[in-house]
Parts: C-alpha cells; structure tokens; sequence
C-alpha cells in the first residue's frame, strides 16, 4: 500500500531531477544577476524558475501543503513553519558558485509535518550526487546507502567550514578566529560553497563536522534530516538543540565530536532570525 509519505516524496523526487536538468543546462552559460543583501549574495532567473516549478508542481499536486522558499522570502514572502505540511525550499544553494560555473550547487527540498522534518532531498544534477532520506529509513547517495564517520576527537576531524555572502564586520571577525583557533587542532578544513552539500560530506562520512552562523532554514531543513538518517547529530553550535529559525547550525558524525566543537567555537547570533 502507498502511503502519503510516500507519494509526497516521488512527486518531489521527479520534480527535484526535472529542476536539476534546468539548472544543468545552464551551468556554463551566461546568467543573468542580481544582488539581494550584498555585492556576493545573488540570485539568478534560473533560481526563481526553479523554485516556481518546485512549488507549482508540489502544489497542483497537494494543494493543502505550504512553502517557505528563499527567493519568495527575499521578495517579502514569509517565513512561518507551522505544523502543517510545509515544503521548504532552497532553489539554487550555492548561487555564487552557479554563477562562476563551479559545480557544487544543489536544490535542496524538505518537507516538514508537524513542524519536525519528514523528507529530505538534495540534488547537485552537475555531479550527478542525489541525495534522499526518509524518516526512518535511512540515508542515501544515488540510492547507495550512506553513513557518517565514527570520529570523535577533533583532531581527526576534517572540519566543513564556509565565509558565507555577508560582509557584516562583527561575523568576519569571529569567523577568522574561529579559522585561526581551528586549523592548529584539527586534521583539516573544507568549504564548497553549499550549505546543504557542506552538510552531506558530513552524513557520507567524508567530512566529519560543519558549522556556520548566518544560514536560513532553507539551506538546512533538508540537510538535517539526512545526517540524521546518516547517524549524525545536528545541534545548536552552543550545544542544545537546533534552533532552525536562528540562522546557526552545527552538524557532526557524533555528539561527543559536536560537544567539543561547540565548546570550542567563538559564538556569533546573526539578526534577525528567519
């Protein structure tokens, strides 16, 4: 028997490979750009197409469902998650790079009931890497089971770590100490201009920790549910848990890897809040 949960996610799953090929075919050509918050942090006609297909799509399907996408918020959408059914959608993560035709950007689709996350997808359709989970059943790459590293000290970590598309002062300074006290004691950092695929390094064990101040909850409402089916944690970089309106977010292979990573970091609480 089909369930709802499980027509929910193949309409999502066509529509997130259709979308991919949109952003596929368009990755070496000429975009056309504009600036939202600041002179790194874009969007392109190629994210507000995806993202209008991803909610028209979901919504002649279901139509009692909600959205929360990033360009619909930044053209004065809101940003309410209730509990009903909300799709929460991150169109193009990694824009920047989309612009300069580096192949690390992704759709990223959750779907939230109850306000707790259901389903998560995260596509970059120029690596071919797709990946899916369900609650409960599991994490996967291209359909491969996947699974996070079992590290637990910092230092073998390799660290996921991102500059982000703000040039807010106060957050530049905390996230060069946070670089200077890291380096020193850890096995290496790492950044691919994603949030949403700095977090799957994490659940296919190839990076062991992320971190960042000044996400949205469209760069990780799919993400943590994968690293959650992955085995992983994903926590409040103070420790506690998740605040997914606060725009901050740490993830880990292990909670006692997560622990001394938030013990150590410098805090920052980016406003306002999603």
């Amino acid at each position: 028997m089909v369930s709802d949960l499980d027509t929910y996610y193949n309409v999502a799953l066509n529509l997130t490979k259709k979308a991919g090929q949109l952003i596929k075919e368009r990755i070496s050509e000429k975009k056309s750009v504009e600036i939202k918050s600041c002179d790194i942090d874009f969007v392109t006609e190629t994210d507000r197409q995806v993202e209008q297909l991803l909610i028209k799509g979901l919504g002649d399907n279901f139509p009692e469902h909600k959205f929360i996408g990033e360009e619909g918020v930044s053209d004065g959408g809101q940003c309410n998650l209730t509990d009903a059914p909300t799709w929460i959608i991150d169109p193009i993560d990694g824009t920047l790079n989309f612009v300069h035709g580096f192949p690390h950007s992704c759709i990223s689709l959750g779907l939230f009931i109850n306000s707790q996350p259901e389903i998560g997808i995260i596509y970059n359709p120029m690596l071919e890497q797709l990946f899916t989970a369900r609650k409960d059943h599991g994490a996967y790459l291209n359909g491969n089971p996947i699974r996070v590293s079992d590290h637990t000290d910092l230092s073998q970590a390799i660290i996921m770590f991102e500059n982000g598309t703000s040039r807010d002062e106060e957050r530049y300074k905390i996230l060069c100490e946070n670089h200077k006290m890291l380096v020193p004691i850890i096995h290496g950092m790492r950044s691919l201009g994603s949030a949403a695929l700095n977090m799957m390094m994490v659940a296919m064990g190839g990076a062991d920790a992320y971190f960042e101040f000044g996400i949205h909850i469209w760069d990780i409402a799919a993400g943590e549910l994968i690293i959650k089916e992955a085995g992983g944690v994903v926590i409040d970089p103070s420790g506690g848990s998740v605040d997914r309106m606060s725009r901050r977010v740490l993830c880990a292979s292990t909670q006692t890897l997560a622990d001394q990573l938030s013990q150590k970091l410098i805090q920052y609480y980016p406003t306002p809040r999603d």
